[in-house]
């Protein structure tokens, strides 16, 4: 099957901004004790499972824009905050890792009775769901990789994530909400939509300062899973935003490259939160997505 890279022109979107909209039927939500930690989850839909995994440092609103359209489409939408950030907490001794992270996402499908999902991760959740595919590739429907990488860290993005762990380890987690607004969304997004910036950075200062450095040091000593991605055999989404600075296009096409049957969908007006960002055009890639792949 050839891979497919396809430009999701946002005026070819009206269906999608319709079906953005929708209501919280069918939502439930709570914390669950897993491996130690409190893990806040939020289920949403009543179809086929979609688990989605959010990025550093924020939490599983990140996809507050996308769970309505796609439960409207036959989707149960789970979303999850990592150990220590959002609402979850985490024991002083397991802050977290890449291995708990996955560990604890698997665990929450376990305890919401969902053997198989599609799984998704954007950005840090991306190495998740690697790292989950790499323990228990039976538990995936199919794939959706947002605005992420499969390289290790380079030297220089190395030391960017240590800066980033003691910046909030000496000014707290609030501290990293201007370094990283200037990189989720686009310079028009920021001027023009001053509500997605706040949005994003209250959601930042929500972690604490070990889930900040926890996450950071993931990020910094992730594995290289360009092997990994040789080995992935369900369905597989990659969505990117044209305009992302943390990792750019190049870095999705390099995964479509080794992902056989891989379809990318580039998202322009979109910076590295392009799944919050442009969330109309997120959510009709995924759906166009998943129904050719009879994923319902």
């Amino acid at each position: 099957m050839k891979t497919r890279i396809t430009l999701a022109l946002l005026a070819a979107l009206s269906t999608g901004a319709a079906q953005a909209g929708g209501t919280d039927s069918g939502r439930t939500e709570g914390l669950l004790d897993v491996n130690g930690a409190r893990i806040h989850y939020v289920s949403q839909g009543a179809g086929t499972p979609m688990l989605l995994l959010h990025g550093y440092p924020l939490s599983g609103e990140l996809f507050a824009r996308n769970r309505n359209a796609l439960a409207a489409a036959g989707y149960r939408v789970i979303t999850i905050d990592h150990r220590g950030y959002g609402q979850s907490t985490a024991p002083a001794t397991a802050p977290g890792s890449l291995e708990t992270y996955a560990s604890d996402a698997l665990t929450v499908m376990d305890r919401l009775n969902v053997p198989k999902a599609i799984i998704g991760g954007m950005s840090m959740g991306g190495p998740i769901t690697f790292e989950m595919w790499r323990r228990a590739p039976e538990r995936f429907l199919g794939m959706i990789l947002i605005d992420t990488i499969a390289n290790p860290a380079g030297i220089v993005e190395q030391h960017v994530w240590k800066g980033m762990a003691q910046k909030a380890s000496t000014f707290g987690p609030q501290s990293l909400a201007p370094e990283l607004l200037k990189d989720m969304l686009t310079g028009m997004t920021r001027m023009n939509r001053p509500a997605d910036g706040a949005f994003l950075s209250n959601i930042v200062k929500q972690a604490s300062v070990e889930a900040d450095v926890a996450g950071a040091t993931v990020l910094a000593t992730r594995p290289d899973s360009v092997l990994t991605l040789k080995t992935i055999t369900v369905p597989t989404l990659i969505l990117e935003g044209v305009e992302d600075t943390v990792y750019p296009p190049e870095f999705s096409m390099k995964i479509m490259q080794n992902v056989a049957g891989s379809q990318l969908v580039l998202i322009p007006g979109a910076a590295h939160a392009a799944i919050f960002e442009k969330a109309d055009a997120a959510n009709r890639a995924i759906i166009n997505w998943a129904r050719a792949h009879n994923l319902r």
